[in-house]
């Protein structure tokens, strides 16, 4: 997500609107709720030993301006590993200063495997491989200042297939600024066992070229994936509207939204008891997806993986979290 100007003292900072809360992450014992989730779908794990992480994450532009990434949760209880690729060196130094044990940030820029040129703004978090759209950003309250260029960069891309480092990708998280679609098309191969991606899609087009929402969706439905919910939107004010105008909450056009993307929950029988027990802990302990979860928790038992008190152990930790 574009991150928002800093707001006068009188007035909120504008925030992209937020979709279904997760009740998992507000729950007092959160961690440990993630380690019984964990605990319960452990036999479908290659490696079942207690501690070691079972999903295997990917960030692709991990620039940490927007705060925690939304996998935090499951990374503090120890359940993922997280490669993660950012080629702003402000942001990769930092990302490297707060790493943890099961964290790696590397510089690359991730792309076509083409030689680009980085587009670097005045806010970091509009750097792009695509030149931005100054007709378009017109459009939009502060943003031809925010996406403002302070400086070219060539970059040599690298093809996610071709990623030496990384070996599987369970999960995908990515933010690229309009990069996104020719990182899917170029990773195709390490996708193809992943079992879910959060992307962030534009609707408003900030960068010339730059693909939409609809490029985006075709491509992860043609791969497999099927949208499963909105994380969040961002909506901004329209020109000539201000942020101190009283018709600027009224005066919105909508740009951009993150999107979670999973495998077809009708189809669950296509993927293996991994695959089954990482969209478990994706669904529950990342999104509060309880009922993908459960059906995740059902398969493994009509596979016989897990018992058939697995059920009611699974409803006893959604129930508990939804204070019912």
């Amino acid at each position: 997500m574009t991150p928002p100007p800093t707001a006068p003292a009188d007035r909120p900072v504008d925030l992209a609107v937020s979709h279904a809360p997760n009740p998992a992450a507000g729950y007092a014992d959160a961690m440990g709720v993630a380690q019984q989730l964990a605990d319960l779908v452990r036999p479908a794990f290659t490696d079942p030993t207690p501690g070691v992480p079972q999903v295997d994450v990917v960030d692709v532009g991990a620039n940490p301006i927007d705060g925690d990434p939304p996998y935090r949760q499951l990374l503090d209880a120890g359940l993922c590993r997280v490669t993660g690729f950012e080629p702003q060196s402000a942001a990769l130094a930092e990302l490297r200063r707060q790493a943890g044990p099961l964290e790696r940030y590397l510089p690359y820029a991730v792309g076509d495997g083409d030689q680009h040129t980085l587009h670097l703004c005045a806010t970091s978090g509009f750097a792009s491989l695509l030149e931005p759209d100054a007709q378009q950003l017109d459009l939009l309250v502060d943003f031809p200042e925010l996406a403002r260029v302070t400086g070219r960069e060539r970059v040599d891309t690298q093809r996610l297939d071709d990623i030496e480092e990384i070996s599987e990708v369970d999960y995908l998280k990515i933010d690229i600024q309009g990069g996104e679609l020719s990182v899917l098309r170029a990773g195709r191969q390490k996708l193809s066992r992943a079992v879910a991606i959060h992307t962030e899609v534009g609707f408003h087009r900030l960068y010339h070229d730059q693909p939409t929402f609809a490029d985006v969706d075709l491509e992860l439905r043609d791969q497999g994936f099927v949208p499963h919910q909105f994380v969040s939107t961002r909506t901004w004010p329209m020109v000539p509207v201000t942020w101190g105008d009283p018709l600027q909450q009224a005066a919105r056009q909508l740009v951009e939204a993150d999107i979670l993307y999973v495998r077809d929950p009708v189809q669950l029988d296509r993927l293996d008891v991994g695959q089954l027990a990482r969209l478990t802990l994706v669904a529950d302990v990342i999104y509060g997806s309880f009922g993908l979860a459960l059906r995740c928790v059902q398969e493994l038992i009509a596979r016989g993986v897990v018992d058939q008190a697995a059920e009611h152990r699974y409803r006893a930790l959604a129930a508990m979290r939804l204070g019912a």
